[in-house]
């Protein structure tokens, strides 16, 4: 069989895959399990991602936001520590105004897609895209690499401070 049939089929899976589970995102009462469809989700663009062959950006999907996003969501839930977790992602009254919203970008987007010249928009693309971003990482911009990696400890660091904090100050009212 020809490869790019199998590369048309993940794709349709893959995009398949990312709607269905952003839309059990959206639908599901349970916060948590909302959570765990969203690292569905953050996992299955990574593999649009593999199809497109973008590598690292699906590297970074995996790693920040299948990773580290959904983590911090469900530190965020836990630290709430809410009695019935069952209902706590209720529906709201502007149902109908985001409906209509979201029509409207299903709309816009298909004319600008169907009007878009897709032909010769390609730009190269180097061989070996994460070797060259690693070296760069590593020697150009390693400062800024270190102080954003310290920076981030330090606002998770805080955060877990100040959530401990709230948290003993409501059990002693």
């Amino acid at each position: 069989m020809d490869s790019s049939i199998w590369m048309v089929a993940a794709f349709y899976l893959l995009a398949a895959t990312v709607l269905g589970s952003a839309l059990l995102v959206v639908m599901l009462k349970n916060i948590v399990h909302s959570v765990l469809w969203l690292a569905v989700c953050f996992i299955a663009m990574a593999g649009l991602f593999l199809t497109l062959d973008a590598d690292f950006l699906a590297a970074v999907q995996v790693l920040v936001y299948a990773g580290a996003v959904c983590i911090m969501v469900v530190f965020g839930i836990m630290l709430i520590q809410r009695g019935d977790m069952g209902s706590t992602n209720l529906f709201n009254s502007q149902t109908v105004v985001a409906a209509g919203v979201v029509a409207l970008v299903i709309v816009a987007s298909g004319y600008l897609s169907a009007t878009t010249r897709w032909v010769g928009q390609v730009a190269a693309v180097p061989e070996k895209t994460v070797e060259n971003i690693a070296e760069l990482l590593l020697s150009k911009y390693v400062i800024p690499f270190e102080v954003a990696a310290i920076l981030l400890l330090v606002a998770l660091v805080g955060a877990l401070i100040l959530a401990k904090e709230v948290k003993a100050d409501a059990h002693n009212d």
